[in-house]
């Protein structure tokens, strides 16, 4: 029995998923060593241990699956420097979960205690210290994301140019970050911020940047192809911060329901509960976000509201436009790259939207 093109697509991202894990496990086997640190102590392996157990404990690796199928889109052969671009990006990852979970003062991450939290119950009555260590172990990560690079094979023009695209995307990623703490501060955040959130904390890191840097291991000049690069990465990376903040509000699984109202975010779904709310209805609102002790009981509440004012299907039909669009945008590539790889990513957008069907 033939796969459709959707499970076709979400089966080579498995596939891609599982062979990166095992080359990440050996790079974290490997690091101490390259890195050259410091002979004594206990700390500076104690925060490599830390960064392993979070980079390996869990993500789907969409980034490395879009890294490889990139370079697909110019040639079916071995290309050299793809894992250290696919590395370099999960380490830039785990340096944003890290810092995240610092600022967001979350305990767990990916179904164990954040590296913040890892290092608080290490230190119970020296909070300072603990703090430290978390900011240092993620700028760790930040700091190998880029040299893990220098160590690829690829030649030292492509290298250069790919060093360029992460120092920009990880420059960017921080900005994002700093909107996100804006977008908080906002009563009610117009979309067009939300979208700049989506674009520059997810977009330019999940989703373009592996593009970008796949072709450029591949040899590929991104100067004719950016701009369809761009429109792809727009339109999936709304769709897919869509689906999270969805399901955060809607869904069973993970972190949720509830856990951007406990953090105070004001998300694409949490900001249309208060767009379509007034008086004591979003009141309600306005009192369980940001309250971490906010019971089941009000988030189940703010649910029932979201319903009722047909929010759930309106963010589904939102997702499913900009799946579409992401697809559509796939789909005229096909005179300019190859077919198979083409077809990968015409199809990966509906991937993203039938987890909230």
């Amino acid at each position: 029995m033939h796969d459709t093109p959707v499970a076709a697509a979400a089966r080579r991202a498995a596939e891609h998923a599982r062979r990166f894990d095992a080359r990440f496990a050996t790079y974290f086997d490997e690091v101490a060593d390259r890195m050259g640190g410091p002979a004594l102590g206990r700390y500076t392996p104690r925060a490599l241990e830390l960064l392993r157990e979070l980079s390996l404990r869990g993500g789907k690796r969409l980034r490395p699956a879009l890294v490889y199928e990139a370079a697909r889109l110019v040639t079916d052969e071995e290309v050299p420097g793809l894992d250290e671009a696919a590395l370099s990006l999960e380490l830039l990852q785990t340096h944003g979960l890290v810092h995240d979970d610092i600022i967001d003062d979350s305990p767990e991450r990916r179904g164990g205690p954040s590296t913040y939290y890892a290092y608080r119950q290490e230190f119970p009555d020296d909070e300072r210290t603990a703090s430290a260590l978390a900011i240092l172990a993620g700028d760790l990560a930040a700091f190998l994301s880029v040299r893990v690079l220098l160590d690829g094979a690829a030649s030292a023009e492509v290298k250069q140019a790919m060093l360029r695209v992460q120092l920009d995307t990880g420059a960017q990623t921080v900005a994002g970050q700093i909107i996100d703490l804006e977008r908080d501060s906002s009563p009610l955040p117009d979309e067009e911020l939300l979208h700049c959130v989506t674009e520059f904390k997810s977009t330019r890191y999940s989703i373009l940047a592996p593009l970008r840097l796949g072709l450029l291991a591949a040899g590929a000049d991104l100067a004719a192809d950016d701009e369809r690069l761009r429109r792809y990465a727009t339109a999936l990376g709304i769709a897919g911060q869509m689906r999270n903040d969805y399901l955060d509000l809607f869904g069973e699984g993970g972190a949720g329901p509830g856990s951007d109202i406990r953090a105070g975010r004001r998300t694409y779904a949490v900001r249309a509960v208060l767009a379509a709310t007034d008086g004591a209805e979003q009141a309600v609102v306005e009192k369980a976000l940001g309250d971490v002790d906010c019971p089941r009981e009000s988030v189940d509440h703010i649910r029932d509201l979201a319903r009722r004012h047909g929010i759930d299907a309106r963010i589904r039909a939102d997702i499913r436009r900009h799946a579409q669009t992401a697809t559509a945008e796939a789909a005229a590539w096909t005179p300019h790259w190859r077919t198979e790889a083409v077809s990968f990513f015409t199809h990966l957008p509906q991937v993203v939207a039938h987890t909230v069907q």
